[in-house]
């Protein structure tokens, strides 16, 4: 898919987002090789995730949405979010197991 429809399609998803949850400020962040996320937090405080291909693409489109981003996903930010019954059982079964000796990163 080339970056102008990616563009296009993410931003009619955050257009959407923010018309369903009252409006919508978001972050991008690098995920390396896997490209951007677009945290997104709305009016409501509902909150969701968006990955685009590259950091520019990310912000090409929420730009286009008319998205407002913040430099940090800080504690201000981050309060606002309303973590449900979803989120916590999907939490629920992540757990961290340490490495055995014979086993390498």
């Amino acid at each position: 898919m080339s970056d102008d429809k990616t563009i296009k399609r993410l931003a009619k998803e955050i257009t959407a987002f923010s018309g369903k949850h009252g409006g919508a400020e978001g972050q991008i962040a690098h995920l390396g090789t896997m490209g951007a996320r677009i945290a997104l937090v709305g009016g409501d405080d509902f909150w969701g995730l968006l990955v685009a291909p590259s950091v520019a693409v990310a912000q090409a489109a929420a730009e286009a949405a008319g998205l407002s981003l913040r430099e940090d996903f800080d504690g201000e930010l981050a309060a606002r979010v309303e973590t449900g019954p979803y989120e916590w059982r999907r939490m629920a079964g992540i757990q961290l197991v340490p490495m055995r000796e014979t086993e390498t990163a």
